[in-house]
């Protein structure tokens, strides 16, 4: 299923976002849309919006901290026009590549349930199901990793998350793993930015291979 910006299947996502509407009028706070090629050799996939960030701003990891080090990096390895994205209006154009969520509504205390997760997996399964054979998925965090294989029916037990990781999937896809580029991660150091450039060369490695 295509994204929905009116989708209101997850009964706790839609009342916490009337509340977050109600106390920020100026907020964006939907279904936050994915951005970049529709069909791309590169699909990186998050968990959800943040608060303060695409809940607000309407587009992903922007104006949040995570997409502080995301973006830089894919600055760095030729996957973007700029190292940061602010705002609908600042320009950016991601380049053989796209960024998705896993939910793409804000969830509270950014933990969406089981419930949801199930719920938005057809969204994400849309996306996946378009990619070309041979193309390349950056799963961000466990939840995201995940909501990947529900996407395409297949088990944890076969395919365990850990960062670095490199998983053959269905129709020749390659998916990635990586710690989420949170700013629990990055600031306790579970994440560095050199750990997480190394993810991206991996990565940049495939695609020129």
């Amino acid at each position: 299923m295509k994204y929905d910006s009116n989708c209101k299947d997850c009964d706790r996502l839609n009342s916490f976002l009337i509340q977050v509407k109600n106390k920020n009028p100026d907020y964006f706070c939907k279904p936050v849309p994915s951005i970049g090629e529709d069909k791309p050799p590169f699909l990186i996939v998050g968990l959800a919006p943040g608060m303060h960030g695409a809940n607000k701003t309407g587009r992903p990891f922007t104006g949040d901290y995570a997409g502080i080090l995301l973006f830089k990096t894919l600055y760095k390895f030729g996957f973007c026009n700029a190292k940061k994205s602010e705002s609908l209006s600042d320009n950016l154009i991601l380049n053989n590549c796209r960024i998705t969520n896993a939910v793409k509504c804000l969830p509270p205390d950014n933990k969406p349930n089981t419930i949801e997760i199930k719920n938005c997996n057809k969204f994400l399964k849309s996306e996946i199901i378009e990619l070309d054979k041979g193309s390349i998925l950056l799963a961000l965090g466990m939840i995201a990793h995940n909501a990947v294989l529900m996407a395409l029916n297949l088990t944890k037990k076969e395919y365990k998350f850990s960062h670095g990781s490199r998983h053959k999937l269905p129709n020749n896809l390659i998916m990635f793993d990586s710690y989420h580029c949170s700013r629990y991660n990055t600031q306790t150091k579970r994440l560095t930015e050199k750990m997480f450039h190394e993810v991206f060369l991996s990565i940049k490695t495939e695609m020129e291979n």
